[in-house]
């Protein structure tokens, strides 16, 4: 496992600012974004002579000439690059700002350093105006080098490494560029439900989503608290229902006034009242409801089983099939007990629908949308992606640009696995078996885009047996309209294919792969009133991570992993 370098990224590559524009504060803070003095194409020299606030944290700090004053080097999360500043010990007591981690703010003057030193600007401070202390004794991020491993342990405070923070920049502006993308070909984009009573995948590996649990829980607790009540109690109120009863036909017998009758029939009302409470609390039970030895669904929130969403794919053809073109970008779960470098319980999916729109223009949105990401981050990114091709990967920003520029190759399924069996009879050798029918493994995926070709390769028109219901049926019966994207470094980062659009035969798919129709009914109308020939696909957004920035655990390169086992913060 790569390690997290500390030490301070190249700045000569970030991004170029016009040299005549004066230093501007944040918009919305006191203070100059670090990335506004060193991310100039000059490297902030330009700047030499003026008054500025910065603040960030301290990546490293040192005393210098006897105590005399300090260095630091601060970053605020902005760009890569540090800003280099110095603190003389008449302004501020420097012991308390050395220490990595420490959150300072100062006011100073911007200067020109001495020749042949590395910066091109340092920051004079006149005053500190703020400062975070830290025990170095007890921060669990010192500034030696520490294991992407070790920072899992300690997801509040590993976006404070240079490793992280990188990655949340490049994956901010793969999100931001995924938008662009979608937006300028005027897709509209969809918010679709996070819990949902429909299994896209058809897998099962779903999280669940209920009540049941809490509310049984909750109602153990308040008949221990209340204890329901006993026959002999029920005996009772039914006698004082009855005894109330018959006192009110004796004041009708009497031609008692009204106020009379009125007040008895008050009160066998309430008697009524009571005995209907005692019977319905005699009805309860402690634990999960059941029916027919079942558990009864019935009872739980939403009346019927529900789950958190494995994809938004279903949902946004809706949409799809009344407003054209659209997408949906969000978060998607999988119940899956996997613990590979690949799998987390937790991912994001980008989903796109066309509408009027056919499996090659599925395959030409899919490769338009991933050469727009890679150009954009070389565009927007580059001193991210120098940063992890110097760190993690070597090749990640060769493997963008050839990605950006590069027409890929498209295959059928049935191509793949002669060139797959063709390679076994050369003697190259696959831990798992290949012949027509199965699904590829990544082994194979990845042998087709590094080693065959050295480019991205769109597989197509796979069996329809290892492919879900919705895929459109080709003319031979035995594959469907499907396409998978595979490229380097990752294998398949995008599945997609065209919709089954014909009623009377994904209807037949739904009842052959042994799935209910009831839960697919309104899926089903989509076909029944106006159906519209339709594709779509979804890309793994980290897996889209791992394929930039050659980090090689998916856990790395999301926030706040969950995984089986974990789900801190």
């Amino acid at each position: 496992m790569a390690e997290i370098d500390q030490a301070t990224p190249p700045v000569d590559q970030l991004t170029a600012m016009n040299l005549n524009d004066a230093i501007q504060n944040h918009a919305f803070s006191d203070r100059v974004l670090i990335r506004s003095i060193v991310g100039r194409s000059d490297g902030g020299a330009g700047l030499a002579g003026q008054r500025v606030r910065a603040g960030g944290w301290v990546k490293t700090g040192r005393e210098q000439g006897k105590g005399t004053f300090a260095f630091l080097e601060l970053n605020d999360g902005s760009c890569p690059a540090n800003l280099q500043v110095i603190v003389d010990a008449g302004v501020a007591v420097l012991s308390k700002l050395v220490a990595t981690g420490t959150c300072v703010v100062v006011d100073g003057i911007l200067k020109s350093p001495p020749e042949g030193t590395r910066q091109r600007i340092e920051l004079r401070v006149e005053k500190v105006v703020h400062i975070g202390e830290v025990d170095p004794a007890k921060y669990p991020i010192p500034k030696t080098k520490l294991t992407l491993e070790f920072l899992r342990d300690h997801l509040h405070l590993r976006s404070r490494t240079n490793t992280i923070a990188a990655i949340a920049r490049i994956r901010n502006a793969l999100a931001f560029a995924t938008h662009s993308f979608f937006q300028e070909h005027h897709f509209l984009y969809v918010h679709t439900p996070i819990i949902t009573t429909s299994d896209c995948e058809g897998a099962g590996e779903m999280f669940q989503v209920t009540t049941l649990i809490s509310e049984a829980e909750k109602l153990e607790k308040e008949l221990i608290k209340n204890p329901p009540p006993s026959e002999a109690d029920i005996e009772a109120a039914r006698q004082l229902v009855s005894e109330r009863g018959e006192a009110v036909k004796q004041l009708k017998a009497a031609k008692a006034s009204k106020e009379d009758i009125g007040a008895s029939v008050a009160e066998l009302n309430k008697a009524k009242e009571s005995l209907l409470k005692l019977e319905e609390r005699s009805k309860l039970k402690p634990g999960i409801p059941l029916k027919d030895g079942k558990i009864d669904y019935n009872q739980d929130f939403f009346a019927r089983q529900a789950f958190l969403t494995v994809s938004g794919q279903l949902q946004v053809e809706t949409y799809a099939c009344a407003v054209s073109n659209v997408y949906t970008f969000g978060p998607t779960f999988r119940a899956e007990h996997s613990h590979t470098s690949r799998h987390l319980a937790e991912f994001w999916m980008v989903e796109p629908e066309i509408a009027f729109a056919d499996l090659q223009d599925d395959m030409n949105c899919a490769e338009a949308y991933v050469k727009y990401m890679c150009k954009y981050l070389l565009e927007q990114c580059l001193d991210d992606m120098e940063f992890m091709a110097k760190n993690y990967d070597k090749g990640c920003i060769e493997r963008l640009r050839m990605v950006a520029s590069t027409p890929f190759v498209r295959i059928s399924y049935t191509k793949a696995v002669e060139l797959l069996e063709e390679a076994v009879r050369d003697g190259k050798k696959f831990e798992n078996e290949v012949e027509w029918g199965i699904d590829l493994a990544s082994e194979h995926e990845r042998y087709l885009t590094e080693v065959k070709f050295q480019k991205p390769v769109i597989v197509y028109n796979y069996p329809k047996g290892i492919k879900a219901f919705y895929m459109r049926l080709n003319d031979d019966l035995k594959t469907v309209a499907a396409m998978d994207v595979l490229v380097p470094k990752v294998g398949e980062l995008i599945g997609g294919s065209q919709r089954e659009e014909r009623y009377e035969v994904i209807r037949e798919r739904i009842m052959e792969m042994g799935l209910p129709l009831e839960p697919y009914e309104w899926y089903l109308d989509l076909r029944r009133y106006g159906t519209v020939k339709h594709c779509g696909f979804g890309l793994g957004f980290e897996r889209m991570i791992l394929f930039a920035t050659g980090i090689d655990n998916i856990r790395d390169v999301i926030p706040f992993p969950r995984y089986p086992g974990r789900a801190d913060l």
